[in-house]
């Protein structure tokens, strides 16, 4: 694992931990991606609780309940389905904070609305309602796919500062 993503592991799970939350994710193209990096890091059995590997649209209604009518209106890739795949994620697990991701990686299947590179994360803490933004990578399908890893960490980090639990609520 590279040392920015070991860096980033680090502090999630420090902070984690720091507010006595477990950590859910559920992760498109990614792929696992985020499950790998957090579980390379020495003890993250205190704060990692599990994930979800959702790459089709039949996985993301089965495992995480999103729903049907999101996928048809919205797209894989897009902030209403990460949002209901983070929600998803806690609902069927023990964790209390959750992040999700859905992207187009490449080098195929982007469209003029969502060109490669086009990704969409969302996070969200039990009880709150999820907060989403999309992003745009650039790079070969390695390259978004590893960006992506990192803005979804980064993203989770910048959510859980300050002093209290409470997830902000901005977009």
């Amino acid at each position: 694992m590279d040392t920015e993503l070991e860096r980033l592991s680090f502090l999630v799970g420090e902070a984690l931990l720091t507010r006595s939350l477990m950590l859910a994710c559920a992760e498109s193209c990614t792929g696992g991606w985020v499950a790998e990096a957090v579980t390379a890091t020495a003890g993250s059995s205190s704060w990692f609780e599990r994930g979800f590997v959702t790459y089709s649209n039949a996985a993301k209604q089965e495992l995480l309940g999103v729903k049907a009518d999101t996928l048809r209106r919205h797209g894989a890739v897009s902030e209403a389905v990460v949002a209901e795949m983070a929600a998803g994620a806690l609902r069927r697990s023990h964790a209390q904070v959750a992040l999700a991701i859905s992207g187009v990686a490449g080098p195929t299947g982007g469209s003029p609305d969502k060109p490669v590179g086009t990704v969409s994360f969302a996070w969200v803490l039990r009880g709150k309602a999820p907060t989403a933004e999309t992003a745009h990578f650039s790079g070969d399908r390695e390259s978004v796919r590893r960006q992506s890893v990192v803005h979804a960490l980064q993203g989770l980090l910048d959510r859980l500062g300050g002093a209290s639990t409470d997830i902000h609520s901005t977009c």
